[in-house]
């Protein structure tokens, strides 16, 4: 029994040593029993400085109060995802997000378990983040901000339906009401978004954009809305984006990413103009015009309750859906040109097109990453082609995968299956119906042109 008692307990510590985030176990005196080597790095220590020792001796900025691990011994109620600054023995200040856990032997605390994420660095390249740009909005008196690089011209097509929604959305830029853009990975979404701006009356304010995927869910409130002095321990008053972005344009990159808690938040911000600082009282008055994307279709971001609903009938004034390259196919061969001629200068190379057997891959690949997939394939060949034409032997590794069978079947009859093309042609137009409708059937069934009951029943037939 007792060789069993040891052996669960090199398991159990081999587990907790392997475990990506830190961990800290004290027992009830205060002292740590267990500290692995992810702990020791974001505190900035070694596991030999604190195994055995008093909390409060090795980072003695924390006192019985202001410790998470201590309170939690105290009270025995866990503590969940609470901010904690502190500065350990060597003077290094630590900022972490921590859920502190009580550990019972019955109904008995024997001591407490602490799960800590290291944000010092994340927080760090934030706040300069934010420094900088609140630097730029002050030394810019340009009528155009440095940030925004691209146009509508910059956004090639010759696709007409995709040029007809830049000249929608170059007539449309001149309001200030939200919008909402939807597009797959690498449709081109952000210069979208940057050619409205440059249209808009906004023009010479600024542009900020933030992707909502990349900021931890515990910084992108502060983030977006600022700080407050003293609304944690080391908080300063500090701008958030919507006060930086005052009197221009704030992109939200991958809304659906954002928690929806926080949703809740933009929403009321959307509705009155009005921020509050995390942590602060004061109401201050914001002017920005908020442009929201999401990657995936709004539809199925409502459905798994990956957007709210209401924060989506707020933002969907105006909506646009970049096509993906697969459905734009007369773009294939010219953005293929185009950036030919692009990575000539770039390259000093001479290329002057690509052979039939490319032409034929590039017009039957799917292309997932759509334009910026093509754009880097491209860059990929011309950096290692040493012929006046781009060759199918020179295509990545990656591309040249042979197909399975399903695929290749797949490939064979889309061309000529009439019932397949009479399907999506159907199938496209109803979804396009129902997105300018905000899914209602009735509006829909009247820009279709057919009774409501035919779309209820195509509804029920075909795969949406």
């Amino acid at each position: 029994m007792g060789e069993l008692t040891v052996l669960t307990q090199e398991v159990l510590a081999a587990i907790l040593k392997s475990i990506d985030e830190g961990i800290h176990v004290v027992n009830t005196e205060g002292r740590t029993i267990f500290y692995n080597e992810v702990a020791a790095r974001h505190d900035g220590m070694d596991i030999k400085e604190v195994q055995g020792k008093h909390l409060l001796k090795v980072f003695p900025s924390l006192t019985e109060e202001s410790s998470t691990l201590l309170k939690v011994i105290r009270t025995g109620k866990p503590i969940y995802n609470q901010t904690q600054v502190y500065v350990n023995v060597h003077g290094t200040r630590i900022d972490t997000i921590n859920t502190t856990l009580p550990i019972f032997l019955g109904e008995e605390i024997i001591g407490a378990v602490e799960i800590a994420k290291d944000y010092s660095r994340m927080k760090l390249l934030a706040e300069r983040l934010l420094d900088l740009q609140k630097g730029l909005k002050k030394s810019s008196k340009k009528k155009v901000w440095k940030q925004v690089k691209y146009s509508f011209q910059d956004l090639k097509t010759v696709n007409p339906q995709f040029i007809n929604m830049k000249v929608e959305a170059s007539k449309l830029a001149k309001s200030d009401s939200p919008i909402l853009v939807y597009g797959e990975s690498g449709t081109g979404k952000e210069l979208f978004v940057q050619g409205i701006h440059q249209e808009s009356l906004r023009a010479g304010g600024p542009f900020i954009a933030q992707n909502c995927a990349a900021i931890p869910e515990t910084l992108l409130e502060s983030i977006l809305f600022g700080t407050a002095k003293g609304s944690y321990t080391g908080a300063v008053d500090r701008k958030g984006l919507f006060e930086l972005a005052d009197g221009g344009t704030l992109f939200l990159d991958e809304l659906h990413a954002m928690p929806i808690e926080l949703q809740a938040k933009l929403l009321r911000v959307l509705e009155d103009g009005i921020v509050r600082r995390v942590g602060g009282a004061e109401n201050i008055m914001v002017n920005v015009r908020v442009i929201a994307a999401v990657n995936l279709h709004p539809n199925k971001a409502l459905k798994e309750q990956k957007l709210r609903s209401d924060l989506y009938y707020r933002l969907n004034v105006f909506s646009f859906a970049l096509l993906p390259l697969r459905e734009r196919k007369e773009d294939i061969p010219y953005l293929t040109d185009y950036f030919i001629q692009l990575f000539n200068k770039k390259l000093g190379k001479e290329v002057k097109g690509i052979e039939k057997k490319l032409e034929v891959f590039f017009n039957k690949y799917h292309w997932p990453g759509n334009v910026r997939e093509l754009k880097h394939t491209i860059e990929y060949m011309m950096n290692i082609c040493e012929e006046e034409i781009l060759t199918y032997a020179r295509l990545p590794l990656i591309l040249k995968q042979p197909l399975t069978p399903a695929q290749r079947n797949s490939e064979q009859t889309e061309d000529l299956s009439l019932r397949k093309n009479i399907d999506n042609l159907e199938r496209n137009l109803i979804l396009k119906a129902l997105e300018k409708t905000d899914g209602n059937i009735n509006q829909a069934a009247k820009l279709l042109e057919i009774p409501r009951q035919t779309l209820q029943y195509k509804l029920k037939k075909i795969p949406l």
